[in-house]
């Protein structure tokens, strides 16, 4: 029997008013991304325009490019797994990607966990990217006020600056962001004429964390972001009971890891790793280590972010491994 196609799925988040409906209206419009499946991730009505959508069978909706979208009114992964159910038995167009849009007062962390934990999710869906989009006009004041928005922001591998054109991105925002997530590359959506490759686009933050230049030293709502060396070998094993037990402890704190790891049983080829509080995802196998990583340097390399977690904890976890703190000259 033939393997089923592991479909890239991307987390759009941001707060509320931050754009991300105009964005997916921007990106849908596209005819390479007709064949994408959207889930709106909100309780109640659908949360995006009307002239936008129609209405076809159940609980999909076709918009007007041809996407599929589903309004989320059960649990996340019952209708992920009806979806791609009926993607199979070809009830439905058979789409190739997935976007799960969030309410704006939506913790992502809680939706990696659910895509990390069932099986079936996890089989078939390959986290693509969480993008988090950020208003220029208030978002200093937003990550300052409300703990969903510093979240939203401090998972993100690629951050979206919203409404500049009201507003330039002003050096408190950028401070901000600096003291949050300085590893997610960062665009701003006006200045973007291909709105859909900012939700799938190829690229360093599919496969490999970036790395910071130093550890952050700023705490936003208890929330610290840093990356983690492992200069020694590193066993499966090892690796899962480290990983797996620092779940188990502080999974609701365990924000997010992202990685790329060294496995001694299998040396020539890196592996992509991603945890979300207590969900551990399947290792993702690359052919060659990222362009982009340090010239003959191929240790492991891990980036947390945690909320109220001591750093001295992490490296406890996996002092088999003899971790450093990440710095870019480390």
């Amino acid at each position: 029997m033939p393997q089923p196609e592991t479909l890239p799925t991307t987390l759009l988040t941001g707060f509320l008013g931050s754009g991300k409906t105009t964005l997916l209206r921007r990106a849908l419009v596209s005819p390479e991304l007709a064949d994408t499946a959207v889930i709106i991730n909100e309780i109640g009505e659908i949360a995006i325009d009307h002239h936008l959508v129609d209405f076809v069978e159940g609980n999909v909706l076709e918009l007007p490019g041809g996407c599929l979208c589903c309004a989320v009114r059960e649990d996340l992964a019952r209708t992920l797994r009806s979806l791609l159910e009926r993607r199979d038995a070809g009830e439905i167009r058979r789409f190739r990607r997935i976007v799960i849009e969030t309410t704006g007062l939506a913790d992502p962390a809680p939706i990696l966990f659910t895509l990390g934990t069932d099986p079936m999710l996890d089989h078939r869906l390959r986290l693509a990217a969480v993008v988090t989009l950020v208003d220029a006009v208030q978002g200093a004041a937003t990550l300052d006020r409300f703990a969903e928005a510093a979240r939203q922001a401090a998972l993100a591998d690629l951050l979206v600056i919203t409404k500049t054109d009201l507003a330039p991105l002003g050096p408190d925002l950028v401070r901000r962001l600096d003291r949050i997530n300085n590893r997610a590359e960062r665009v701003l959506a006006a200045g973007s004429s291909d709105p859909g490759a900012m939700l799938f686009g190829a690229g360093p933050r599919a496969t490999a964390p970036g790395i910071p230049a130093e550890p952050i030293a700023g705490h936003t709502h208890g929330i610290d972001a840093f990356g983690v060396v492992l200069s020694g070998e590193v066993s499966r094993l090892d690796f899962a009971r480290a990983l797996g037990g620092l779940a188990r402890e502080r999974g609701s704190d365990l924000l997010r890891v992202k990685g790329i790891l060294r496995f001694a049983d299998r040396p020539e080829r890196p592996a992509v790793v991603q945890a979300a509080q207590h969900a551990l995802f399947a290792p993702e196998w690359l052919d060659d280590w990222p362009a982009d990583w340090p010239e003959g340097d191929r240790r492991s390399r891990l980036v947390f972010v945690v909320h109220e977690i001591a750093r001295a904890e992490i490296l406890d976890a996996f002092a088999f491994a003899a971790p450093l703190i990440w710095r870019a000259s480390s």
